[in-house]
C-alpha cells in the first residue's frame, strides 16, 4: 500500500499508570508531592553550589549540572501526567508526542554522558591529585557539559529519525503515561521489526558503552582507594559510594528497558516511573546525605536566608496585612 493512502493519526491516547478512576486523585496527590520535591531538592543543590565559594570546584559544577538535567528529566512528562489524572480522556497531539520522544532521549542521553564526566572527574581527583586542577580546569568542565548535551542531541535526533516518517493510521493508544519510543513505534501501520531493532541498538549502544566506561573508571578508582588508607581516601570512598549508587539507579532501568526488549509493558511502565520520577528525587538526597560539604553549605544558606524568627515574623506580617 502506498504511504499516501494512510489516514494520518493526529493524536495519541495515553493509558496512564492506572485505569481506576478511584486511584486518580490519590496518584495526583502522590506524584504532585514527588514532583515538587524534585524541583525543590535539585534547585536547592544548584543554589547551594552557586552561592558557596567553597563549592566552586569541578565536582560540584558537574553536580549542579546533573541536578539541572534531573529537573529536565522529571519535567518533560510529569506535568502532562499530573494534568491527565484530572481528566477522563488522556490525549496528546502527534507533535507533542514527538516532542516528548525528543526530550526524553535528549535529557537521558545527556545525563549518561554527564555521569561519565563525573566519573572521569573522580578518577583524576583520586588517581592524579597533583594534576587535578590543571586537568579539570573550568574550560574543561564546560566542554564536558557541552559534550553531554551534544551527545544527547545526536542520540535523540537519530532516535526521532526512526519515528517521524512512520505511517500511523490505526491504533493510537500508548500504554504509558508518556510517549515512549518503543511503544509508539509498535502503533505504526507497517512492520516495524527492523526499526525496533535499530532503536534498541541505538539506545543500547549509548547505555552499554556509557555503563562500561563507568564500570572501568570506578574499578580503577576503587583499586587505587583500596591501596591507600589516609583520611582523604576515606572521604573519597564516601564520595564514590554516592556516585556509584546514582549510576546504578539511573542505568538499571534504562538498560533493562532498551537492552532487554522482551520485558512486559507493565514492567516497562514501573521502570519508566522509576527513572523519570524516583531517580531525579533520589539524586539530591544521596549526594546531600553522603556529602558533609554540601550539608554544611546548605546549613550556611539556611542560616543566611532563614534566620531564627524570620519565618514567624513574615507570617505575622502577612496576617496583619490581611486583617487590615
Amino acid at each position: 500500500m502506498n504511504e499516501t493512502n494512510y489516514s494520518r493519526v493526529t493524536e495519541f491516547v495515553l493509558l496512564g499508570l492506572s485505569s481506576s478512576k478511584e486511584l486518580q486523585p490519590f496518584l495526583f496527590l502522590i506524584f504532585s508531592l514527588l514532583y515538587l520535591s524534585i524541583l525543590l531538592g535539585n534547585f536547592l543543590i544548584i543554589l547551594t553550589v552557586n552561592s558557596d565559594s567553597r563549592l566552586h570546584t569541578p565536582m560540584y559544577f558537574l553536580l549542579a549540572n546533573l541536578s539541572f538535567i534531573d529537573i529536565c528529566v522529571a519535567s518533560f512528562a510529569t506535568p502532562k501526567m499530573l494534568a491527565d489524572f484530572l481528566v477522563e480522556r488522556k490525549t496528546i497531539s502527534f507533535e507533542a508526542c514527538l516532542a516528548q520522544i525528543f526530550f526524553v532521549h535528549l535529557f537521558t542521553g545527556g545525563e549518561m554522558v554527564l555521569l561519565v564526566s563525573m566519573a572521569y572527574d573522580r578518577y583524576v581527583a583520586i588517581c592524579k591529585p597533583l594534576h587535578y586542577m590543571t586537568i579539570m580546569s573550568r574550560r574543561v568542565c564546560i566542554i564536558l557539559v557541552i559534550i553531554s548535551w551534544c551527545v544527547g542531541f545526536i542520540h535523540t535526533t537519530s532516535q526521532l529519525a526512526f519515528t517521524v516518517n512512520l505511517p500511523f493510521c490505526g491504533p493510537n493508544q500508548v500504554d504509558s503515561f508518556f510517549c515512549d519510543l518503543p511503544l509508539v513505534t509498535k502503533l505504526a501501520c507497517i512492520d516495524t521489526y527492523v526499526v525496533s531493532l535499530l532503536i534498541v541498538a541505538d539506545s543500547g549502544f549509548l547505555s552499554m558503552s556509557s555503563f562500561l566506561l563507568l564500570v572501568v573508571s570506578y574499578t580503577v578508582i576503587l583499586i587505587t582507594v583500596r591501596n591507600r588508607s589516609s583520611a582523604s581516601m576515606a572521604k573519597a570512598r564516601s564520595t564514590l559510594t554516592a556516585h556509584i549508587t546514582v549510576v546504578t539507579l539511573f542505568f538499571g532501568p534504562c538498560i533493562f528497558i532498551y537492552v532487554w526488549p522482551f520485558s512486559s509493558y507493565s514492567v516497562d511502565k514501573v521502570l519508566a516511573v522509576f527513572y523519570t520520577i524516583f531517580t531525579p528525587i533520589l539524586n539530591p538526597v544521596i549526594y546531600t546525605l553522603r556529602n558533609k560539604e554540601v550539608k554544611a553549605a546548605m546549613s550556611k544558606l539556611r542560616s543566611r536566608y532563614l534566620k531564627p524568627g524570620q519565618v514567624s515574623a513574615l507570617i505575622r506580617n502577612v496576617f496583619i496585612l490581611e486583617t487590615k
